[in-house]
């Protein structure tokens, strides 16, 4: 009996590598490893040349461990091997000249960085599952849960009630509507934010998983703008840009706070998901802009009126203008621009990451 070389298709991960060999009906499989590199594989069934003895030998570029499975299907066999060493390698022979019968299995196969966020999947989920086992003894975690659906929504509601008030009254008075925003809607404001104040407490008392830096990069900036810049000063509140400031504020949370009020429940709308990962990405920067030109329209009124304004002894000068801390707050402001921009992007590829892969 003539013997033939079957087709191998193959591919791996950091701690495997998976073979699949196009032999139908296969019997008397025979697969052997020597000198912890060299794998020989010999088995009689169907393949590219009819019934024959196939057989084939492949010198890996690293060391395998000894213990090799393999599984025989009315079409193919499929082979793992484990590495000795857990790593990435270049390629799968110790020649750079890959054989003629071997190919990429791109049913299985994935790039370094692919079969990283596969393997941080794997781990995820073990951790996912640990974290459950122990949650579930928790006596107060419907208590928890309760607290976290009912603070999503009262912020949801409140939220969108200033988006559609201001939504309302653009569609009425046109431009006109600028100029009383913040008297129209600042109660309601002012209620959201003091109640995100929670979203720094809630990770630190373990309720969440998200850090609370993040949060309160966040939170402490946009109670600067709403108490400070647009509360203490008359002249800011008839600006245009209380308009504009309300209202990315508002569309950014009308998406994300029953993203978390229905992750609450164990529930997901995959549209309102785009939204809340998809949405900030140009909103969130035009809000910092916006927060910005409020502040520097604020700095002329702060050395005018002298508010906040530091007292110093007589002989350097009368005071130290509020302005200034303004000014360093802008550098922080667009700092925290970018650490928040970096967690969100971190969280929304993470998260199409995993999809993907389970899609696949």
């Amino acid at each position: 009996m003539q013997i033939l070389t079957p087709h191998v298709y193959w591919a791996q991960r950091h701690g495997e590598i998976y073979l699949r060999v196009e032999l139908s009906d296969a019997k008397n499989v025979n697969i052997s490893l020597q000198e912890h590199n060299t794998l020989q594989f010999r088995a009689q069934g169907h393949g590219a040349k009819g019934d024959n003895e196939y057989e084939f030998k492949l010198e890996f570029l690293e060391s395998v461990r000894p213990e090799i499975k393999h599984k025989s299907t009315e079409r193919q066999v499929n082979i793992k091997i484990k590495k000795k060493e857990e790593r990435w390698w270049d390629r799968l022979t110790l020649q750079e000249k890959k054989p003629l019968f071997l190919a990429p299995d791109f049913d299985r196969w994935l790039d370094e960085s692919d079969a990283e966020m596969e393997l941080q999947a794997k781990e995820e989920k073990i951790n996912k599952i640990s974290v459950e086992s122990r949650v579930r003894n928790d006596p107060y975690l419907g208590l928890k849960k309760s607290y976290l659906f009912m603070y999503n929504l009262v912020q949801f509601l409140g939220f969108s009630w200033v988006f559609v008030n201001m939504t309302v009254r653009l569609f009425i008075l046109g431009q006109d509507s600028f100029y009383d925003t913040f008297h129209t809607t600042a109660d309601i404001m002012y209620f959201c934010q003091m109640m995100a104040v929670l979203e720094v407490i809630n990770p630190l008392l373990g309720l969440v998983k998200t850090g609370a830096f993040p949060a309160m990069i966040q939170v402490a900036g946009r109670n600067v703008i709403l108490f400070v810049v647009f509360g203490s000063l008359d002249e800011m509140q008839n600006k245009p840009v209380v308009f504009f400031v309300f209202y990315l504020w508002s569309t950014i949370e009308i998406f994300r706070y029953p993203y978390y009020m229905l992750a609450c429940i164990s529930t997901e709308w995959k549209m309102l998901t785009w939204l809340r990962y998809t949405i900030w990405i140009p909103l969130y920067p035009l809000g910092v802009i916006a927060e910005a030109v409020a502040v520097i329209q604020s700095l002329p009124i702060f050395d005018e009126t002298r508010l906040f304004s530091l007292p110093l002894p007589e002989m350097l000068g009368n005071s130290l203008s509020f302005s200034y801390t303004l000014q360093l707050y802008l550098v922080f402001m667009f700092l925290g621009l970018f650490i928040n921009l970096r967690h969100l992007y971190k969280q929304r590829r993470r998260r199409y990451r995993t999809r993907k892969r389970k899609v696949h």
